[in-house]
């Protein structure tokens, strides 16, 4: 089962950034998650994370950060956890 990690904030589409709240667990570089939305659902690899405009390798439950995201997004969207480094 895939668990609800966090979701989108906000989405800039020129730099193809989403913001992400993430809920209760922490968001690593290596994760695997599926977006989830209305319209779209696809599957990425988190292979970077930014706080701040700083590159970091985790993101604390509670916490939000920068992901570079391969699909446009929008806020409401839905992160779900399916696998981990």
């Amino acid at each position: 089962m895939d668990i609800q990690i966090g979701r989108i904030t906000h989405y800039y589409d020129k730099i193809g950034v989403a913001v992400v709240s993430v809920m209760n667990q922490p968001l690593k570089v290596g994760d695997t998650v599926k977006i989830s939305g209305h319209d779209s659902e696809f599957t990425q690899d988190i292979t970077s994370l930014q706080v701040e405009h700083a590159k970091v390798p985790e993101v604390a439950a509670g916490d939000s950060c920068g992901l570079k995201v391969d699909q446009p997004v929008k806020e409401g969207d839905r992160i779900f956890l399916i696998g981990h480094s």
